[in-house]
């Protein structure tokens, strides 16, 4: 459905029934939730985030605005709580809702996140692959040098290993529905996800209380597992599951047992 919000609409997603899951995708992709995922007794809602698919653009866009877009989400559909679950660039914004919706949010899943640009003691860029370092540097530097990045014909290599690409041949396959579809219109979206992972994100991840698990492959290239454990060690009471051998996207093959924990709060 096509959520009005008088200057601005959100594509919205919903397909299932029961507990009620909020899915964040992640840069570049559509909203579209998770189809590895479904199951009987989950209700998954999602959306395309602002410029992507069917919603509107909302340039200079924090990462914490995620929660104000889903509050409209929720009020429209009646849902007083929900849980969170985000991947790559959807987990920092399901944890913008963890922390600025304490009392709707019951938990939340962030599977292989970024940390806060900010993020005191981290060195942010150590261990990402060469082409994610620059288009986030690129960012960085704001947005006339990362939309030059972005037109410059540059090829965006994840550097995926033997497990990440053995699980895109496999259920994950999914992702070739999201991801080339979301830059149909160009790569304005993902510019403004990029330049809203590198600014002030408008919360603070020590002021989340619902329970909260972290998901981290230990050969992540794209985000690595610093970032996840910088977060443990600030999200109070975080759990924190690394998982040995995993890339980026091979983490996906726990997100069965991430899903388990989840609705199990």
């Amino acid at each position: 459905m096509d959520l009005n919000l008088g200057d601005r609409v959100l594509r919205v997603y919903d397909v299932g029934d029961g507990i009620p899951v909020f899915w964040h995708h992640g840069t570049p992709n559509l909203g579209l939730p998770p189809e590895p995922l479904f199951r009987s007794g989950v209700r998954w809602i999602s959306y395309d985030r602002p410029g992507y698919g069917g919603s509107t653009p909302m340039p200079d866009r924090s990462v914490g605005s995620a929660a104000t877009d889903i509050s409209h989400i929720a009020d429209a559909l009646g849902l007083t709580q929900f849980a969170v679950f985000g991947h790559s660039g959807g987990a920092p914004h399901a944890l913008a809702c963890a922390a600025l919706l304490p009392d709707r949010v019951t938990a939340s899943v962030a599977s292989a996140p970024l940390a806060p640009f900010d993020a005191d003691g981290l060195d942010w860029f150590a261990g990402m692959v060469a082409s994610a370092e620059a288009s986030l540097r690129a960012a960085a530097a704001g947005r006339a040098a990362k939309e030059q990045h972005e037109a410059s014909g540059v090829e965006y290599d994840m550097e995926f290993s033997e497990a990440d690409l053995a699980t895109l041949r496999g259920p994950w396959s999914w992702f070739g529905q999201v991801v080339e579809p979301a830059l149909a219109n160009g790569p304005g979206p993902l510019i403004d996800d990029d330049l809203a992972y590198v600014r002030p994100w408008g919360f603070d991840p020590a002021s989340i209380t619902a329970p909260t698990l972290l998901l981290h492959g230990d050969r992540d290239g794209i985000t690595p597992p610093a970032h996840s454990l910088w977060l443990a060690s600030r999200i109070p009471n975080a759990e924190l599951r690394l998982t040995p051998g995993d890339g980026h996207i091979s983490v996906l093959d726990h997100a069965e047992s991430a899903l388990d924990w989840l609705l199990a709060r």
